[in-house]
């Protein structure tokens, strides 16, 4: 009988051993599978944020500024990825309205320079603020040193009576600092006031081409024009231009929230979709990387949230009006749908296409015990080459919530292409060079807030 029973001990501990590494196997399979998964999605996610980046940067969009009504169709799209994600609407729907003024150019431009056609965007830029002007003109030349000098000056400025105005280049390391506070002053003058007598103004220049908006509707036009698309002085100037000035434009923002494990507390995600629109029927401004990129990065975060509930209630909310002066970040600071003091965290994604030399973090001296964690969780997964750290800056959306005291972060990709902008800043060249480390790292941060 004791073998008997030896033997069925025996064979019931074999089955204990099998039913046990059975288990583990299992076990281990799950965790696998989890991780080949989660990877599946982050890979998902890439290709999802290059398709997001290609049609907002697309020429339907019209550079997603107010020229045929850009901003509207970002935000629609906008709101229909919120929609199919699954994120819940504060009001009726996901769009909260604000108005505006806003200059725009949106048919002809056309700017000769001694019977040269110059290209929009290429060679030149107008002025944000420029209105419409048609005809041909002489011109008069104002060097830097004239512009310093009063008695020359004004005897340039009689003299130049509805002419155009020619500004030189000139190296700026050439002034002191109150020189070129003066030359700044004298230009905006010659440039802004109506009682300059000028026509119009051409500044020529030999850095890169950089464009902006306009909530003002200035009395004059102005241009800026690369000195690589002329030769010798500017003797002739032909102009046609078409503006349309809105008074009360109708823009928006798009909000959405996810329910967290937590009620009390938010995480508020944003991102600006506008852009600078078009400079005329020809040049538009696409606008990958400022930020359709930032948009890509939002959306991701959104589906990866659905998937994955977060610990507290997260809001998405991408703004409008930004490049017109952090116009849709102020509307809702005054007019939230929650309360800002329930915010544990923002962070604010704008330039995200990047990351060739890492990312920096706008706020990071001002939250060190964040900064720091972002850090080390860098460092731990081995994800970007490097998490730079700077003080407060009012350049983004960020700022008017970072005045009312919430926590926040402003980040932005380093290094890779330099298209800022300008008409170059395409989906096409836009590599996402560090997307799914960048996405991993924000996600991690984002998963540890307390």
């Amino acid at each position: 009988m004791k073998n008997i029973y030896a033997s069925s001990f025996s064979l019931m501990l074999h089955d204990q051993k099998a039913q046990s590494l059975q288990i583990r196997s299992k076990y281990f399979f799950t965790i696998i599978l989890s991780i080949i998964t989660s990877w599946m999605a982050v890979a998902q996610d890439f290709s999802y944020a290059k398709e997001v980046v290609k049609t907002l940067a697309s020429d339907e969009f019209y550079g997603r500024g107010y020229v045929s009504s850009g901003d509207k169709i970002a935000a629609e799209y906008i709101s229909t990825e919120f929609d199919e994600i699954g994120l819940k609407c504060f009001k009726k729907d996901y769009q909260q309205k604000f108005t505006t003024s806003v200059n725009t150019f949106p048919a002809t431009m056309s700017l000769s320079i001694n019977g040269l056609q110059l290209k929009a965007g290429a060679d030149y830029l107008i002025d944000a603020g420029s209105p419409g002007l048609q005809g041909s003109f002489t011109t008069v030349t104002i060097g830097a040193d004239d512009l310093l000098d009063r008695p020359t000056l004004i005897e340039k400025l009689r003299s130049a009576q509805d002419q155009f105005i020619v500004i030189p280049a000139y190296d700026q390391a050439d002034y002191s600092k109150d020189e070129q506070k003066e030359l700044t002053e004298v230009i905006n003058f010659i440039k802004y006031h109506p009682d300059s007598p000028a026509a119009g103004t051409i500044t020529l220049t030999k850095d890169k081409l950089t464009w902006g908006g306009s909530t003002i509707e200035y009395s004059k036009p102005s241009f800026t024009v690369s000195t690589k698309s002329i030769s010798g002085k500017v003797l002739q100037v032909s102009v046609e231009v078409e503006n349309k000035f809105f008074p009360k434009y109708k823009t928006q923002n798009v909000i959405g929230y996810l329910e967290g494990e937590s009620q009390d507390s938010l995480v508020v995600l944003i991102a600006h979709y506008d852009h600078l629109g078009m400079m005329g029927s020809d040049a538009i401004f696409p606008g990958a990387n400022d930020n359709a990129s930032g948009i890509a990065l939002l959306l991701n975060m959104a589906k990866y949230y659905k998937a994955n509930k977060p610990k507290y209630n997260t809001v998405f909310i991408a703004f409008g009006g930004e490049e017109l002066g952090l116009l849709g970040a102020q509307h809702f600071v005054k007019n939230p749908l929650f309360e800002l003091a329930k915010i544990k965290f923002l962070i604010n994604f704008d330039i995200s296409g990047t990351g060739d030399d890492g990312i920096q973090v706008v706020n990071g001296s001002v939250y060190k015990e964040q900064f720091d964690r972002l850090v080390q969780i860098n460092e731990e997964q081995d994800l970007l080459a490097a998490v730079k750290i700077r003080g407060e800056a009012c350049n983004s959306d960020h700022c008017i919530f970072h005045i009312k005291k919430v926590p926040c972060f402003f980040i932005y990709t380093l290094g890779g292409i330099q298209a800022y902008h300008d008409i170059y800043d395409r989906s096409e060249t836009l590599p996402l060079t560090e997307f799914e480390d960048y996405f991993r790292l924000m996600t991690r941060f984002i998963d540890g807030i307390n």
